[in-house]
């Protein structure tokens, strides 16, 4: 079992910056991907950002703006240029090819206009 607690979400105004954190509960393989999911109300939770020891992938929404990193047991993404459509729940999470296996609780980022 792994847990997954996230930090730093909160309310920014639009072109602003927030850093979420994402920490496990025990280290994970660098082989085995983490990654960043959001869900705004209403609408379906997708996938934001994943790294493993050799991928990183970005949603076409946040590339250049957003940056994914890991360190052991620790992952963060840096959010900069901040959206009003960019507010969401966001959730740690650690994806595979057969689904995801562990969810964090989730973290508020709300962006104002």
């Amino acid at each position: 079992q792994v847990q997954l607690v996230e930090s730093g979400g909160g309310l920014v105004q639009a072109g602003g910056s927030l850093r979420l954190s994402c920490t496990a509960s025990r280290s994970i393989s660098s082989s085995l991907a983490m990654g960043w999911y959001r869900q705004a109300p209403g609408k379906e939770r997708e996938l934001v950002a994943v790294i493993s020891s050799d991928t990183i992938y970005y949603a076409d929404s946040v590339k250049g703006r957003f940056t994914i990193s890991r360190d052991n047991a620790k992952m963060d993404l840096r959010m900069n240029s901040l959206k009003p459509e960019d507010t969401a729940m966001y959730y740690c999470a650690t994806p595979s090819s057969s689904g995801v296996e562990y969810w964090g609780q989730g973290t508020q980022v709300t962006v104002s206009s």
